[in-house]
Parts: C-alpha cells; structure tokens; sequence
C-alpha cells in the first residue's frame, strides 16, 4: 500500500486514483480516507486526479503517539502533496478535515493551490469562548471524550445512527451499512489520536487561516448539521475568506457527502469548472 514518511516518522497512508487535474480530500474525526469513496469514484469518472490521506493515527496510517493538533495534520497533507509532486490542487475537506485544509493552505500551500472546498466544515472556531459566546460549550467536547476513553465502540456507534446522518429524526430512511460504514472507519483508527484528536478540530481558531486563503472557495453546509452548527460555522467562515461562497443545504446533515453524494459530487463538480 502507498505510504509516505512525515518528517517525524510518521507513516501516512494515501490512494490515488486516475490522472488530470489533482483533487486532494481530507477526511472527518474519526474516520479515514474511505468516507470519500462515492466522491472519488465519481471524480476519476469525470478525468480528475484524485487523492485521500488517512490522517495520522487514522484508518491505515500509523497509531502514532504524538503530533494530533492541526499543525501536524496539515504538515503531514503538505508531505503527500509534496511526495506526489501535486499543483494547481483542489483541496477539499470535511468537518475536521476543513479546518485542515485551512491550516494546510495557510501554512504550506503556496503555489500550489487552485481552489478550496470546506464541507460541514469546523472554521473557524467549535468551541465556546469569551470572543465565541455562540461555540459549543466545553461539556460537549468533554462528552466526546468520556465517549472515546469509557467505551468507544458504542459512542462510534450512537454518532453513527443518530445526529451524524440525522437518522434520530423522524422519517428518516436509516441505513445500516451507512451505519456500519461509519463505525468500521473509526474503529480502525487510534484511541489516543481520537481523543487527542477532539482538542484539535474543537479547540483550534483558524480564524487567521481563513483570512489567509487566497483561492477562490466553496462553502457548503447542511443547515440540519447537528455536530457542527452552520450558525457558528460556515456563517462566520464565510466572512473570513476573501473569495468565497457559502451554499446551504436545507435539511442535511453532518454526513451529506454521503447521504446526498449525488447533489454534492454535482455542485463540486460545478465549482471546479468554474
């Protein structure tokens, strides 16, 4: 399987399909590369180079004991963009992988970076702070915590059939390898990087990030988001970033790149040709 050796020794691991244009996507807490299948395929399908990572401490990539904060994340996407030599890249990323993207587009994406996507996405701030008074309060994030240390296998599996894909509400067409999908990804990670993991994506302001992004950039969210508010989210982002685009979805959820794989591949798909 492909890998590549972060400057600190961390094995990275990485697919990459087809050829043209590079189109490189960063994954959610606490899953892996695998949660972009549908957007993968369909992209090889239309001539695009496509490229997800496992987040160190995630899915294949090494349980490494340190560096989960954003810094390293970022760090480790700028070591596969550079083993694979990758330019004019579209960076798309999801919930955590959207704070990612910023930090990585910041901090090492100079020269490199054509256009920018964050789905669900946790910019600029979770949590709630004295200059936040609208982020989520520390309590939810300390939940997410006790879920991961006490017993991680049903908290991944709660997330999965409740506020993740909005099966907890009413009507809703539930599936069960959707469900599984999930918990298979997480289960397959790090305890301790999934725990640490939570400080990152909840904690990091990325308001300087965002201001720093310089390519024209996609926002979309799910106004239905129940683990990542559009309110606290997406609708300060967008504000922050010269360039960009805020797109609502009425009544999705966290997980609508694969729930509506259909309606977000197109609207992708729409913005990289424009």
């Amino acid at each position: 399987m492909p890998f590549v050796a972060t400057d600190d020794g961390v094995e990275i691991f990485y697919k990459e399909w087809g050829s043209g244009q590079p189109i490189m996507f960063h994954h959610g807490w606490p899953l892996s590369s695998d949660d972009w299948d549908a957007q993968l395929l369909f992209f090889v399908q239309q001539g695009y180079r496509v490229i997800a990572h496992d987040r160190r401490g995630h899915g294949r990539s090494a349980q490494a004991g340190h560096g989960h904060d954003m810094d390293h994340y970022a760090a480790d996407a700028a070591a596969v963009v550079a083993h694979l030599d990758l330019h004019d890249v579209v960076h798309i990323g999801h919930s955590a992988g959207g704070g990612e993207v910023a930090r990585y587009i910041a901090k090492h994406g100079a020269g490199r970076v054509a256009k920018a996507a964050l789905i669900g996405a946790v910019p600029p701030l979770m949590i709630q702070t004295e200059s936040n008074p609208g982020g989520l309060p520390i309590e939810v994030f300390d939940g997410f915590r006790e879920g991961v240390a006490t017993d991680r296998s049903q908290f991944y599996l709660d997330i999965a059939c409740g506020p993740f894909y909005g099966f907890n509400r009413p009507g809703a067409d539930v599936s069960q390898g959707v469900i599984w999908n999930w918990w298979r990804q997480g289960m397959a990670g790090s305890a301790m990087a999934h725990y640490e993991g939570i400080k990152a994506f909840s904690e990091t302001d990325f308001t300087e990030d965002l201001q720093a992004i310089g390519v024209p950039t996609l926002i979309m969210h799910g106004d239905d988001d129940q683990v990542v508010p559009i309110a606290v989210t997406a609708e300060l982002s967008v504000t922050s970033v010269e360039n960009a685009t805020l797109k609502v979805y009425p009544g999705q959820s966290h997980g609508m790149c694969t729930l509506n794989a259909e309606t977000i591949n197109v609207d992708l798909l729409d913005f990289i040709k424009s």
